[in-house]
């Protein structure tokens, strides 16, 4: 009975919510693969004279399909080298660094009150930074390396943070003005990179010039991998933001003002400041994302410096619940997404916007509970059990 009772509550609690969304999308994400099966298409022509034909294809294809996934973003147990066996899970956690630091951020706005979705901005800004300071002079490595990423967080911050002033000077509401703020980033970034600030010489593309090599972020497993020590920031920021928000008293104001700004207010919390310092840590941790990718990834500023990391960030902080760990968690699905759509669709034709509609519907299910609770039939939290 014990037993009984303890299982009724993990799954009437909020908290398994983000498992079955996800769970939702794959099977959603199945009968999509199925259905664009050419196999599939072929058999269910003649299903009601051979119905087994049929099933037996909607398997093949969503089990091939996953476990082309599987392998291109975890173990490719199919590969001929330890090497190349390994390699998926290291481009998982490449994709993942951006996409986690730039949740991180937003998980922060989202904690406190504040609907931070600038995080395409912020990540330029912070790509900005940090490529002007990698790409202007050189210097020993230990001085060069931090200098680049420590712009990067300025830039990131600088841009976050004029948002919360905007909002506690005026009023403006924080989901306009980050839109209007990741237009202004990437049209000012795609001006720069046709002006000698960034412009590599001799080109007429918008890109700029490689990072100076004392200011890249070193590899972590050597040639022939993308992994690099920003994944090593970002799970520091993962634990720097855990005790920032539950173990320090700024924190607390934080997480005050996403709860009541009123009480909060009434306890002697600084609102408008607050609302400064909340956009600023959010696009702090956006602007690492962005230096992250300068320094370590492409290694040079381009137009699509910010891919849709930020977009993606909205989603990760959502599906983490706005907790560092599970930001953390969710990134690292959504960077095995990224690097085993590439797989999937090489090895079993199944388009990558499939993977995109996937990471879409987390999103319907996670803003839909009472769906996800229908459809598993999870019993209802006892506060609205009748």
């Amino acid at each position: 009975m014990n037993q009984q009772k303890l299982i009724r509550e993990i799954f009437s609690g909020n908290a398994v919510i983000p498992i079955f969304a996800v769970l939702a999308s794959f099977i959603f994400g199945g009968i999509l693969i199925a259905f664009a099966n050419e196999e599939v298409q072929e058999a269910s022509g003649y299903f009601f004279a051979r119905p087994m034909d049929t099933i037996t294809a909607v398997l093949n294809s969503v089990f091939g399909a996953y476990d082309a996934l599987f392998r291109g973003s975890i173990f490719n147990y199919q590969a001929a080298t330890p090497q190349a066996m390994i390699k998926p899970i290291t481009e998982t956690l490449a994709f993942a660094t951006p996409i986690t630091l730039a949740g991180l951020g937003l998980a922060v706005g989202f904690r406190s009150g504040l609907f931070n979705i600038g995080g395409q901005g912020q990540i330029i800004f912070g790509a900005m930074f940090a490529g002007y300071v990698g790409l202007s002079f050189e210097a020993p490595f230990l001085i060069h390396m931090p200098m680049a990423v420590l712009a990067g967080l300025i830039g990131g911050a600088l841009w976050g943070g004029l948002v919360g002033l905007l909002k506690a000077t005026t009023g403006a509401n924080e989901v306009v003005v980050t839109i209007m703020f990741n237009y202004i980033a990437l049209l000012l970034l795609t001006y720069l990179l046709k002006t000698p600030v960034f412009q590599a010489p001799n080109q007429v593309n918008p890109i700029s010039s490689p990072v100076a090599e004392s200011s890249r972020l070193p590899g972590i497993l050597g040639d022939g991998f993308r992994l690099h020590f920003g994944l090593i920031i970002m799970l520091a920021m993962v634990f720097v933001v855990w005790w920032l928000l539950y173990r320090s008293s700024i924190g607390f104001q934080f997480r005050a003002l996403g709860f009541n700004p009123n009480a909060a207010r009434t306890a002697g919390v600084n609102i408008p400041l607050t609302y400064v310092l909340v956009m600023a840590v959010s696009g702090a941790l956006a602007g690492l994302a962005g230096a992250s990718q300068v320094l370590g990834a492409d290694k040079q500023l381009t137009v699509g410096i910010s891919a849709t990391f930020g977009i993606d960030a909205i989603t990760v902080a959502l599906l983490g619940r706005n907790n560092p760990f599970g930001v953390l968690a969710a990134g690292i699905l959504f960077g095995g997404l990224r690097s085993g759509a590439v797989l999937m669709q090489a090895n079993q034709g199944v388009p990558v916007d499939i993977v995109l509609v996937v990471q879409s519907t987390i999103v319907l299910f996670i803003a839909a509970p009472p769906l996800v609770r229908a459809l598993f039939r999870l019993p209802k939290p006892k506060a609205v059990q009748a």
